[in-house]
């Protein structure tokens, strides 16, 4: 996984996106609502709580924007050799909040995607739910690493990652690791152009699959990302991403 670009903010600022997250518990506290697209103005740009994250060397960025899909607005993804994703921000304990359900379209997978390397690491969509720096978890030498991150973009960058990707031959239910990070994993919910067109409706135990891949009870989300690259393979892909949920039960 490439690291993660940050920007400084204000105090302010992550006030202001805590208290968004918190105002948008629907009906019983049973729900979170983390990327209401259906509900979004199709003329504000980015959905609200959402911003830009874009990763260093990478110039071409892939296009976001919101269109209607059988009279329901949904976050619409272009990627032509490019790389970049959106991501909210948000402060989350996985205990609590354990199911991720989201709803994805792809118009094709990448021919050369491989998610064991490098040069094949791109994906149609993917997921990302990125977990609190910790620095009881780590050495001397990475805690060093990530105050120096801090310093350099205002705030920590994550500690691990998981990223819930659509491959082209990878089978479904595989997980591998990260061609970028030993901190981050990539577990493979959807393979193949058979579903290619067609909404799918994924949900995920993230506080069972972080144990199961990490053999530790996770820190608190940090945040949640979609992404839809081609930089690697320099293939094109179009992807469609629904609102996005996190549950209780």
């Amino acid at each position: 996984m490439r690291s993660i670009r940050f920007s400084k903010k204000s105090s302010i600022t992550v006030a202001f996106l805590l208290l968004a997250v918190a105002a948008i518990v629907t009906g019983s506290e049973q729900t979170l609502m983390i990327g209401d697209f259906s509900g979004a103005d199709m003329e504000s740009g980015l959905p609200l709580g959402w911003e830009s994250l874009t990763f260093k060397g990478i110039k071409r960025h892939t296009n976001y924007t919101l269109v209607r899909d059988n009279d329901i607005v949904v976050l619409k993804a272009e990627s032509n050799a490019s790389a970049s994703g959106l991501i909210r921000r948000i402060s989350i304990d996985p205990k609590e909040y354990k199911f991720l359900t989201w709803r994805w379209k792809i118009a094709n997978i990448l021919r050369k995607g491989d998610a064991g390397k490098k040069e094949g690491d791109d994906f149609p969509a993917r997921v990302y739910i990125n977990f609190e720096y910790d620095p009881q978890k780590l050495s001397l030498l990475e805690r060093v690493k990530y105050e120096a991150a801090r310093l350099i973009y205002g705030e920590y960058p994550p500690l691990c990652a998981i990223a819930y990707v659509w491959g082209n031959k990878i089978p479904k239910r595989s997980v591998v690791p990260s061609a970028y990070s030993d901190k981050a994993v990539l577990i493979v919910v959807e393979s193949g152009n058979s579903l290619s067109n067609q909404w799918v409706e994924v949900t995920r135990n993230i506080y069972e699959d972080y144990k199961a891949v990490f053999q530790e009870d996770p820190p608190p989300i940090s945040g949640i990302a979609i992404m839809t690259d081609t930089d690697d393979t320099g293939e094109s892909a179009i992807a469609y991403y629904g609102d996005i949920v996190l549950r209780k039960s």
